[in-house]
């Protein structure tokens, strides 16, 4: 949908005259963001509102905590965890502590409905459980692309064994270039030692790699996963001085993205596996037969 949306936008803005628009990354991330918003803010009340019952007035209260709150954590965590200040990654980690704050409200509000907070939350049928994953989940995601849009560096650096160089306060130290003799290819090894400050973080070994049936070159990245974190190393080309291109890569948060989605997975597993949809079934079935019958 936001495809959709980011493709027809400059269509309508060259139309009516305002000129042309260029479409890239930069283009699809500032919409991204935008489109987001008022996407996150109703996704954080809606499970609050009876439809056609409540009014956004009854929720004043709940809402202004939560958006204070969601705000000051929001810039507070860039604060700390970030360099340097983005106001639009903090924007994408405010929207998700807005949807996680209403949505634990929400669970609150429905748990002691009739019964006490110990009782009542055991009692949430899988559906409501499967929809409370599927928002938080999209909000782990939120979080996950706003810091990777924002805070990812990417480098093309010329190293030889014995240079290093530091990323984002990771030192990268090039120790060692072997050779490699696979079962159907040939290749050579880059050795590296990254380290953060004087604390060793891992060994890591990139390859590059000649198939000589398929006559092909293939890069076989190195990666360092952290939760909050990932190091990638790829090996490039030999040049004429006996060094070798390498491309680093600095990704922060990029494994909320795919963690956000396994949990909204696992809210539709929830979802398929409640009771109350196979009841409907049988129930439109046992209708549909006794209509035949009549």
């Amino acid at each position: 949908m936001i495809v959709l949306i980011g493709t027809l936008l400059p269509l309508i803005h060259k139309q009516i005259g305002l000129g042309s628009v260029s479409i890239g990354e930069p283009f699809f991330n500032f919409l991204f963001a935008w489109l987001m918003l008022p996407f996150a803010f109703f996704l954080g009340i809606g499970p609050l509102i009876r439809w056609k019952r409540d009014k956004l007035s009854t929720l004043a209260k709940p809402m202004l905590i939560s958006g204070v709150a969601a705000v000051a954590l929001g810039i507070g965590s860039i604060a700390l965890l970030a360099d340097s200040f983005k106001s639009m990654a903090a924007m994408g980690v405010t929207m998700a502590l807005w949807i996680t704050f209403l949505h634990g409200y929400e669970l609150h509000l429905r748990a002691t409905h009739r019964h006490p907070f110990r009782v009542g939350i055991k009692k949430l049928g899988r559906s409501h459980w499967a929809m409370v994953l599927g928002h938080i989940g999209l909000a782990i995601t939120i979080i996950g692309v706003a810091m990777v849009e924002n805070y990812d560096i990417e480098r093309d650096v010329k190293m030889a064994p014995g240079s290093s160089v530091t990323l984002q306060g990771y030192t990268f130290n090039f120790t060692e270039l072997s050779e490699k003799q696979g079962p159907n290819y040939q290749g050579y090894v880059a050795s590296f030692d990254v380290y953060r400050g004087e604390r060793f973080i891992n060994h890591l070994e990139a390859e590059k790699r000649f198939y000589s049936v398929q006559r092909s070159m293939m890069t076989e990245a190195t990666i360092d996963r952290g939760l909050t974190r990932d190091l990638y190393i790829a090996m490039g080309e030999e040049l004429p001085d006996g060094s070798w291109a390498m491309r680093l890569y600095y990704k922060p948060f990029v494994r909320w993205i795919w963690f956000g989605a396994i949990v909204m997975a696992l809210g539709g597993v929830l979802a398929i596996s409640d009771k109350r949809y196979r009841f409907r079934r049988k129930t439109v079935s046992s209708s549909a037969t006794l209509g035949a019958k009549g």
